[in-house]
């Protein structure tokens, strides 16, 4: 990871001790005090909870605290909308993994798999309840201060469903008459403001920032998070085989819209066009053929495009910060937040 990356990386691992600790001593668990209790537990509260602990890097709650000392606050007001913004992440992983038919999450065989279908939508649905819970629970939040923030939560999640609803359904209805603009909105919607708008002004929020400093980390947020979306997608493209395995190129498997896709229809002849297309709707596994559809989707510029347009929204994003007060050396670490989302590896 370059140097530019490190302030961010640096306060990733800062502040994961204190964002494991708090998941761990404030964990979910059932609120029966009757013999159902322990049933509730393993087929529930267990599975959610093994599953948040299994988390990365914590990027998201630790985005939270971040946009909370962005404007003087501190990390003990914002925890339980970090926590809220890690139980909404393992909801949606545990969902999508069962919508995308997935194999493998965070190393181990996705919940679906090991708990039944039935009993991981459950889970992942105890995860969105707990989203809220949590912070509900907090007495330490005033309650006015409470109820924006699970408006911001709220807003946050109906977004995530509604740019979900574009990437499954346009896949389900086999859409390809589908412009960037299209993509765009879609990716912001089911990345963007879970991944860094919603977290960074949720958490200037909870800090008490005044309306000028909570809507530029909101939009400096949308610009950064579709920057992390568009190198996630190349990842899955042009990032390293052998550590991704089965993972690797699964969105050409799966056929999915990306930006690198959409791009590549759009600048293809006819006759390549149709056969990109058909090489997407197979759901080839094929690795002779997802190499022919990658080589389509690079040999017509596209990979290059998607990279140039990443870059453009970090340089937004940066210019977003410019004459808005920040405390200490937030704004550093804001910036080579951006550095790190479009320089990553995995």
């Amino acid at each position: 990871m370059g140097s530019e990356s490190e302030p961010f990386v640096a306060y990733l691992a800062q502040k994961r001790p204190l964002i494991e600790d708090y998941l761990e001593t404030h964990a979910a668990t059932p609120n029966s005090e009757d013999r159902t209790a322990s049933d509730m537990n393993r087929y529930a509260y267990g599975p959610l909870r093994r599953f948040t602990a299994s988390g990365g890097k914590r990027t998201r709650p630790a985005l939270v605290l971040l946009g909370c000392e962005a404007v003087g606050g501190k990390d003990e007001q914002a925890l339980s909308c970090a926590q809220a913004l890690e139980y909404f992440q393992s909801a949606a992983l545990i969902h999508d993994d069962i919508a995308d038919k997935g194999q493998i999450r965070r190393g181990e065989p996705c919940t679906y798999l090991t708990e039944g279908v039935g009993v991981a939508i459950n889970v992942g649905d105890l995860g969105i309840v707990r989203t809220f819970a949590g912070v509900i629970e907090d007495d330490s939040l005033p309650a006015e201060t409470k109820l924006d923030a699970l408006r911001y939560l709220a807003t946050m999640e109906e977004y995530t469903v509604q740019g979900q609803a574009l990437d499954l359904g346009w896949v389900r209805d086999g859409r390809w008459d589908l412009t960037c603009e299209d993509y765009l909105s879609m990716a912001r919607h089911k990345t963007a403001y879970y991944s860094a708008a919603t977290p960074l002004a949720l958490g200037a929020l909870i800090g008490q920032g005044t309306a000028e400093q909570i809507e530029t980390l909101h939009g400096f947020g949308l610009d950064a998070g579709l920057a992390f979306q568009l190198q996630d997608d190349l990842l899955n493209l042009v990032g390293d085989e052998e550590s991704q395995g089965k993972d690797f190129r699964s969105d050409l498997t799966e056929g999915k819209r990306t930006l690198a896709v959409v791009w590549a229809l759009s600048h293809l002849d006819e006759q390549h066009k149709q056969e990109l297309i058909g090489l997407l709707s197979s759901h080839t596994t094929d690795p002779k053929g997802l190499s022919r559809a990658f080589d389509l989707i690079e040999g017509v510029g596209a990979i290059d495009a998607v990279r140039n347009y990443a870059l453009k929204l970090v340089h937004s994003a940066q210019n977003r910060l410019e004459g808005v007060h920040f405390e200490g050396n937030t704004r550093d670490i804001l910036v080579a937040m951006t550095n790190y989302f479009i320089s990553r590896r995995a």
